[in-house]
């Protein structure tokens, strides 16, 4: 029997939620997978123990301190630290996937990179496409051996539908949303939550700003961005529907009427699993099947555009395009931050990134250095307006 290649690894965010999943996936199937590097912002601590376990070649630490306090601790590993740049971190791996699951922008470059030399990325980091998604997707259709396997339940749902399909039979994409922490509460009581209200999301455990992103719906509408570019379809092909019991994850419409659903449990690993293995499909345990019986009914509702600005925001930034997206992202990430160290209320947040929005001079087709500008421009813009 041909022995089994093992698959080596970077993970992006390793301390974060997607991060840990996907080391709980590589863990579960160990001889197809394996750990290059790990790269985090300044958790140490659990970046300590993934070192222990998992033994990476080598780590990636935002924060000085915690990369001095690495080294101390691992003398023979290689530790990259902030005055490196993460992006040489993952070129000098030089891996076979590249997990992107780190929050920001900082891991643009080493995306396209991977793509340049026609490796796999697994893609859960939305505003990689947000931001950069005519760069990253030229990238990707000039390298035949590249592959970008999106990671998000909704777009690997879609990605899953869309397998032997031809492109000019889909009419439209259907993404899902569970509506969030929020979907029964009245609008006039946005002002009186509590912070754990916010983040405390129904269906998925998640981290503390894409929770937020899930509270205002501005995580959907970074998910039709995201469509747009990794499927080739205009905004208007795009569609959100609220599922309050998040076993659809997602839908394709096709011309004839048809319209094909994937549907699993609420667990990250699922898409994970998918996005390190493709095109293959690898076994999981009985607590990650769905038992449909259980659930007994399906809900289906349009979302309130009026309830949630950041959907109507975001929309309107991606039939612009251009650099558009990256502002509308740009102005969440610090919004976002701003409200979860009590600097704004969270009923600011869409009013403050319609501000940013409204002040930016739009380009057309922005490159590289354009889009790296217009960010930087738009965090601080952000931060003027909340700190």
């Amino acid at each position: 029997m041909k022995k089994q290649i093992k698959k080596r690894v970077v993970v992006l965010g390793s301390t974060g939620s997607v991060g840990m999943n996907t080391l709980h996936v590589i863990q579960a199937n160990p001889s197809f997978f394996s750990v290059a590097g790990l790269s985090a912002g300044s958790n140490v601590e659990v970046m300590e123990s993934q070192i222990r376990q998992f033994r990476p070649e080598a780590v990636y630490m935002k924060d000085p301190q915690g990369a001095d306090k690495l080294r101390a601790k691992f003398p023979k590993l290689k530790i990259y630290g902030e005055r490196d740049k993460i992006h040489s971190f993952v070129s000098d791996l030089d891996a076979d996937i590249l997990m992107a699951a780190s929050t920001g922008t900082s891991a643009l470059l080493s995306v396209l990179d991977m793509l340049k030399k026609g490796r796999q990325v697994a893609l859960a980091n939305k505003e990689i496409l947000v931001m950069a998604g005519s760069l990253v997707m030229k990238t990707l259709a000039r390298n035949s051996k590249a592959r970008l396997i999106p990671v998000d339940s909704e777009h690997s749902a879609i990605f899953q539908c869309l397998v032997g399909a031809d492109p000019k039979d889909v009419e439209k994409l259907i993404l899902t949303g569970s509506g969030g922490p929020l979907r029964q509460i009245a609008k006039e009581n946005f002002s009186k939550l509590s912070k754990d209200d916010v983040i405390n999301h129904p269906k998925w455990k998640m981290g503390k700003k894409i929770s937020v992103d899930s509270a205002t719906l501005m995580n959907k509408g970074l998910e039709i961005i995201e469509a747009s570019w990794l499927f080739a379809l205009p905004v208007e092909k795009i569609e959100v529907l609220i599922h309050p019991e998040a076993v659809i994850h997602s839908m394709v419409e096709f011309k004839d009427g048809s319209i094909l659903a994937q549907m699993g449990v609420t667990d990250m690993k699922l898409p994970i699993q998918y996005a390190l293995s493709y095109p293959e499909r690898l076994a999981v345990p009985q607590n990650l099947k769905l038992d449909l019986a259980k659930i007994g009914q399906f809900n289906f509702a349009l979302p309130d555009f009026r309830k949630f600005p950041c959907l109507k925001l975001a929309y309107e930034a991606a039939k612009k395009s251009g650099s558009a997206p990256c502002v509308l992202s740009a102005a969440d990430e610090v919004a976002v931050e701003a409200y979860l160290a009590d600097k704004i209320p969270f009923v600011d947040i869409p009013k403050i990134i319609e501000n940013v929005l409204s002040h930016h001079r739009h380009i057309t087709d922005p490159d590289l250095g354009q889009i790296q500008s217009v960010h930087e421009w738009a965090l601080e813009r952000t931060r003027k307006l909340c700190y």
